[in-house]
């Protein structure tokens, strides 16, 4: 059985070998700034060598940090840090300058759903607009005039926008919802031939009556989708009659013509059905204005 004496000693060693570990580390002058902030006893501080150390290590890390993505901490983008709750010295990871500036640019993420669209519409921004090219200042244009009419009257008219493959359709119209989601303005983004191909999944009628309500849609790529006499009629004319009604800002981008898109939706099994293929085209012309953009292909 250990006596009172050999406990006491062990005791006094532990605590001589806390105490000139600290001293070891307070040489540090970097270890020397973070204690003198936390304000407690040395007696206290020194039991905390280890951890202190370590936060010590990745704070250094920021001091010298250029860029997010070259962060070598645990975890990046954040700091291990010692924390004062209430009188308790705690350790928290906390974000560092570069992690507060990108969560504060992304912020709008949240009021845009995405639905099978590629990630470059996610970082879309109007600064970033292409303008060298003539043929897209219409286009331009009238995405500048909306963002500025949108404040002041909710109900709009979209924009159907149609040209060639790669001219940044998608990409122009995702930024002006980007934009909008800035100022709080919710949306969705819809690649619509993907978003057809799910339509028998569980969760479909939970996201089709989301981009049915939301207050800004965009149906990127109509027409590139296998027409089914069921999915227009049953799923694409509901959607269109109920935004018509409610007056919900919708817009789509698509390859095709309003007179292209138009034969594209009555050809199904069931044969061409040109008068329900008409049904859908006068809801789109309700709903937008027609605009053609003819451009270099972005995409090369």
């Amino acid at each position: 059985m250990e006596t009172l004496e050999k406990k006491l000693k062990k005791e006094n060693f532990v605590k001589t070998d806390l105490s000139k570990e600290y001293e070891i580390a307070l040489q540090n002058p970097v270890f020397q700034e973070i204690v003198k902030k936390l304000k407690l006893p040395k007696e206290e501080l020194q039991t905390y060598t280890s951890l202190l150390q370590d936060s010590v290590e990745e704070y250094t890390h920021c001091l010298d940090c250029k860029h997010l993505l070259d962060c070598p901490n645990r975890m990046r983008g954040y700091v291990y840090f010692p924390t004062i709750r209430g009188k308790q010295l705690t350790f928290e990871y906390k974000p560092c300058r570069y992690q507060v500036k990108q969560e504060k640019n992304t912020q709008y993420l949240k009021n845009v759903r995405y639905f099978h669209t590629p990630s470059t519409l996610k970082d879309a921004s109007m600064a970033n607009i292409y303008k060298n090219d003539k043929s897209r200042f219409e286009a331009i244009l009238w995405i500048g005039n909306f963002l500025k009419e949108y404040e002041e009257h909710s109900i709009q008219k979209g924009l159907y926008l149609h040209g060639n493959f790669g001219c940044g359709k998608s990409y122009l119209i995702a930024a002006l919802l980007n934009e909008l989601a800035k100022k709080g303005h919710r949306s969705a983004i819809v690649f619509w031939p993907e978003f057809m191909r799910e339509a028998f999944l569980e969760d479909f009628q939970e996201k089709y009556q989301y981009i049915k309500t939301i207050p800004l849609l965009l149906i990127d790529d109509i027409g590139a989708e296998n027409v089914t006499a069921w999915s227009r009629d049953e799923i694409l004319c509901p959607l269109l009659q109920y935004r018509m009604e409610e007056g919900l800002t919708t817009f789509f981008t698509s390859n095709l013509s309003l007179e292209n898109l138009e034969e594209h939706l009555a050809s199904s099994k069931a044969g061409v059905e040109s008068i329900k293929a008409g049904r859908i085209i006068s809801r789109i012309k309700q709903l937008t204005v027609p605009l053609e953009m003819v451009s270099k292909n972005l995409r090369k």
